[in-house]
């Protein structure tokens, strides 16, 4: 993955737009949260594989990071503090964003086909 390059993104978001993708969300403050708080409390969630048809999506700066949303028919989905993306060879728009130490905070990935429902070292 490399830094966000806005227009990158915005282009490929535009372009998936209006047909029917798969959506993988995730957000975690990790196990790692407690490790430094035992009264911190670890959050996240997840969701793989819906699939939706948006019809348009925004990339917009927050200050150091992004906000990504999809709008679909009846809401939204949206995604904070995204920091990096990658297009596959497969074609699909991966974004995260990661902590000051390189951990997992949040990630959008949108496909056009079906992420694997296992570990794939492919994926």
């Amino acid at each position: 993955m490399k830094a966000i390059e806005q227009s990158i993104v915005q282009e490929k978001i535009n372009e998936l737009a209006n047909q029917d993708v798969y959506v993988h969300l995730e957000t975690t403050n990790g196990a790692y949260a407690s490790h430094f708080d035992e009264k911190a409390y670890n959050v996240g969630a997840f969701i793989r594989n819906a699939q939706v048809t948006y019809q348009h999506g925004k990339i917009v700066s927050t200050g150091g990071s992004y906000r990504v949303g999809l709008k679909l028919n009846l809401g939204w989905v949206y995604a904070e503090g995204v920091t990096d993306f990658e297009i596959d060879d497969k074609g699909r728009l991966l974004m995260a964003g990661h902590d000051r130490e390189g951990r997992l905070m949040v990630a959008l990935e949108i496909s056009e086909t079906p992420f694997s429902h296992e570990a794939d070292v492919h994926e």
